[in-house]
């Protein structure tokens, strides 16, 4: 069941986020309440009363300070960007990760928003991600260097009709 994060899930958030730590950037309980708080929208799936994942949006017009975030505020008008999606390890491969992206594409058709953007790691690769997001329409639509130059990033954009 997808549903609305609440500070209560934050504790399994920061769980899963330091599980995937790899593919994204660290969390904070501060840096988190802010993100939970300044997002478009912060969801979660609950699985047999355990949240199993999460994913957190933002639309233009945000003062998220993310370098990819910036990076697509400064090429479209009005975009949906999925700052990070994470499922707990013992629950990937079950389609979770697909209800809260088909949650967030029927939330920007709803929006009239025209583009959701997200960025996948290439440099170390995530190829999972890859797969994942080109399921659902994504293409590249730029590259940069990230965390002090340690990583490369693909920035992908899924134009919706």
């Amino acid at each position: 069941m997808i549903r609305p994060a609440t500070p209560a899930d934050h504790e399994a958030i920061l769980a899963m986020n330091e599980e995937s730590v790899h593919f994204l950037s660290p969390l904070t309980v501060e840096k988190l309440q802010w993100l939970h708080k300044e997002s478009e929208f912060c969801s979660v799936v609950e699985v047999d009363g355990q949240v199993g994942a999460f994913l957190i949006a933002f639309r233009e017009g945000s003062n998220y300070d993310s370098v990819n975030y910036t990076w697509f505020a400064a090429r479209y008008e009005k975009f949906l960007y999925i700052d990070r999606v994470v499922v707990f390890e013992k629950y990937q491969g079950k389609g979770l990760g697909t209800l809260l992206y088909k949650d967030a594409f029927q939330r920007a058709a709803l929006s009239e928003i025209p583009v959701i953007t997200a960025e996948i790691d290439i440099e170390p690769p995530n190829p999972g991600s890859m797969k994942f997001h080109k399921e659902f329409g994504f293409s590249e639509v730029g590259t940069q260097a990230v965390c002090d130059g340690k990583k490369q990033v693909s920035l992908q954009a899924a134009i919706l009709s």
